[in-house]
């Protein structure tokens, strides 16, 4: 296949690449915005900006835009608004598409250049080769840490396991966590998206007194119940496939963040002393490292010396009031509205060039001068006028009577 026709898909997949990109990044600072805005509540809200960030890299806004497009040929109620809908694809879609070369029919075989040939296949390679070294890292990481979850040993009796049985009970737990001893330095973590299995070094019952094991394990008990696992492996496969973008990398750590405040806020706020809770996570962070993977959620997130001053200083967060979910309600409304009323008004412009288009293709009628006019051009030209006024007789036998009616009585003028 010759590159100039290799170039037009290249340069349109960029163009919505490009397009798909900004719209995310867009979202992102909206997200950031409210995020600020909810500063003083609690980061369960935060959180799930966050997320919806992420997951934005999932979903291009074409998808609800062609929603929009399939209804809007449907229903031609709407009038577009030329103004409002340039300025909307301005902001939203500011990368276009290049023209297509044109090629002279004199040169049919015009060689590109170099680049055009080789820019879609090193692009395209080192994306692979960043993509697949992201996801063979963390594969190697998720086979170390299931290699100590199988090498573990099921602990079905003692005090830690009748504390988690009491906190799953009381905080709504259904599925019944797995709780292993594991030989390694590695923290209490929860291991697993649909089956959970909590990691529980060994020894460290003896280093925590009651107060501290149950903190822990309340803290660990919720990122069960929040599926903390499943949104952090929903974000390292963004991160996978849009290792490039700094974005990703940066929103990771927010997830991390807000994940273990929310935690660390239920915890305080089902009774844990913040003293108690306080010193259970140093004693873990001096004997125990940190879990290699983000799906792996334990007590040792984030920055240590910010969530030990937040738990110590006593502030309860916030709860949101009526103004502030008002606001998300009406954000989360406009983010799916807005995309699915730019298609309503593409449509409608579509429908309203279709329309133009169609009408100024009319059938037209030749009178006698003209016939002969035609007819002195040759036998193709005056073949091709004679089927066209055929089609005006038969499509329109109104306009073609009335027509011959004005032939009729200008001949009869000039006898």
């Amino acid at each position: 296949m010759n590159a100039q026709y290799l170039s037009v898909p290249w340069s349109f997949a960029c163009t919505a690449l490009c397009n798909h990109l900004w719209q995310t990044t867009i979202f992102a600072g909206m997200a950031g915005l409210l995020a600020l805005a909810l500063r003083k509540n609690r980061a369960r809200a935060r959180y799930w900006l966050w997320l919806a960030a992420s997951v934005k890299f999932l979903l291009p806004f074409a998808m609800l835009v062609s929603i929009g497009n399939h209804f809007g040929w449907r229903h031609s109620s709407i009038e577009p608004k030329g103004p409002l809908y340039s300025a909307m694809k301005e902001v939203s879609q500011p990368f276009v598409p290049s023209a297509s070369p044109v090629i002279s029919p004199s040169a049919p075989h015009a060689s590109f250049p170099v680049s055009a040939h080789l820019l879609p296949s090193l692009l395209g390679s080192a994306w692979l080769i960043g993509c697949m070294t992201v996801f063979s890292v963390w594969l190697l990481r998720w086979r170390r840490v299931s290699l100590a979850v199988r090498e573990a040993v099921a602990l079905t009796h003692g005090r830690e396991v009748e504390a988690l049985r009491r906190l799953e009970h009381a905080e709504g737990v259904r599925q019944k966590i797995e709780m292993r001893l594991s030989r390694t330095s590695m923290q209490p973590g929860v291991f697993g998206i649909a089956r959970h299995v909590l990691i529980w070094p060994e020894r460290i019952s003896e280093r925590l007194d009651d107060a501290h094991l149950e903190t822990i394990l309340a803290h660990e008990v919720w990122h069960v119940r929040r599926r903390d696992n499943l949104a952090a492996a929903i974000h390292m496969v963004v991160e996978a496939i849009f290792w490039f973008h700094p974005l990703v990398w940066w929103l990771g750590g927010r997830l991390i963040e807000e994940r273990e405040r929310a935690c660390d806020e239920q915890v305080l706020v089902l009774g844990g002393a913040p003293k108690v809770y306080a010193e259970g996570i140093l004693k873990v962070c001096e004997f125990y490292v940190e879990a290699p993977l983000a799906c792996v959620s334990g007590v040792l997130g984030a920055d240590l010396k910010k969530r030990i001053v937040r738990i110590m200083s006593g502030h309860a967060a916030v709860k949101l009031d009526f103004s502030r979910k008002l606001l998300l309600g009406v954000a989360g409304v406009a983010v799916i509205a807005v995309p699915v009323m730019a298609g309503l008004v593409s449509a409608a412009r579509s429908q309203q060039i279709f329309g133009m288009t169609a009408n100024s293709f009319r059938p037209v009628s030749l009178s006698n001068n003209q016939f002969a006019l035609v007819k002195t051009g040759g036998g193709d030209e005056l073949q091709t006028h004679s089927r066209r006024s055929h089609n005006v007789r038969r499509i329109c036998p109104r306009a073609a009577a009335r027509a011959r009616a004005a032939e009729l009585g200008r001949s009869g003028g000039q006898r």
